[in-house]
């Protein structure tokens, strides 16, 4: 079983389309979780992440997490949404850096490392996001095989 954590800010735009988008691929032996570096504990993913993934057809139940030692512990990868996440995990979980990247870089485009926080943007900027997620994660997937 590979176990990939993905990791943004607060767990409710990024992070979350992330794990769904990966959970609806259903690939065999890769179980998928998602945090954020602060987040609130317990808040439903963001309306428009909701609409995006519903318009989709990708099934979603969301409650955002805080990142913990015992979620980066249980990770075999750790994917995050920009540099500056990746760098927040190294430098708490030293460590760890064996096993976190950001997502562009594992999908083999590190040069424009981040992805644009849609958070508090239009559903257009949500789309857009979402579209960048999935072709990512396609790409990350042919790594994970």
């Amino acid at each position: 079983m590979q176990r990939i954590l993905f990791v943004c800010t607060g767990n409710t735009c990024r992070s979350p389309m992330a794990e769904a988008i990966l959970k609806n691929k259903q690939l065999d032996r890769v179980e998928v979780r998602s945090a954020g570096i602060y987040a609130a504990t317990g808040s439903e993913a963001s309306a428009y992440a909701k609409k995006v993934l519903d318009d989709n057809g990708i099934a979603h139940n969301h409650r955002s997490s805080l990142l913990t030692r015992d979620e980066v512990a249980w990770a075999d990868l750790i994917l995050t949404m920009t540099s500056s996440h990746k760098m927040a995990i190294l430098q708490q979980y030293p460590d760890m850096g064996d096993k976190v990247f950001t997502l562009k870089e594992y999908s083999g485009e590190g040069f424009h490392s981040d992805v644009v926080d849609p958070y508090g943007g239009s559903l257009s900027m949500y789309e857009q996001t979402f579209q960048e997620l999935n072709a990512l994660i396609d790409k990350a997937i042919g790594k994970l095989k």
